[in-house]
């Protein structure tokens, strides 16, 4: 029995049906719609490296916050005295220091985007209405700009001398 490609086509309506093409092969109970045809309203360019690129920033930000966590939590809970030496003047005498201003913003900023963008993917899956989704990535872009930025200033002109 030789299936000609035109076949294998099923439209819209029947391709969730579970009921195949008919040929006896369990496997055509699985059918993938055909691509939709474009239409006037389809943008020119449909497919950009935004998601890409947004999926490979969470493995490899996931990756450097694992390091720079786990290190802020051995050098402040862990070793010379732990917890207990932890105040105000332990947190200037770091910060006086450009290296750890360096750590603790690079932390700061990286945790931020990260979780931002998982937030905009869990906006994006369950947020049904354009509407809905508008508002909530904007309300997330807005709190996301304002914590990187009253972090970035806080670690940047933080005077122990006050």
């Amino acid at each position: 029995m030789s299936t000609d490609t035109n076949d294998l086509v099923v439209t819209s309506v029947h391709a969730h049906t579970g009921k195949g093409l008919g040929t006896g092969n369990p496997a055509d109970a699985f059918v993938v719609e055909p691509a939709r045809t474009r239409t006037r309203k389809t943008p020119r360019r449909t497919r950009t490296n935004f998601e890409m690129l947004a999926w490979l920033f969470m493995r490899l930000s996931g990756v450097v916050l694992v390091v720079l966590v786990l290190g802020h939590l051995l050098i402040n809970l862990m070793l010379d005295g732990g917890v207990s030496r932890v105040s105000f003047a332990f947190v200037a005498g770091r910060w006086a220091s450009p290296f750890w201003q360096g750590w603790d913003l690079l932390m700061l900023w990286l945790a931020m985007l990260h979780g931002a963008n998982g937030m905009r993917t869990v906006i994006n899956d369950y947020a049904e209405k354009d509407a809905t989704r508008l508002w909530l990535k904007g309300l997330l872009g807005v709190a996301t700009v304002f914590t990187v930025l009253l972090g970035t200033l806080v670690i940047f002109t933080f005077d122990p001398n006050i």
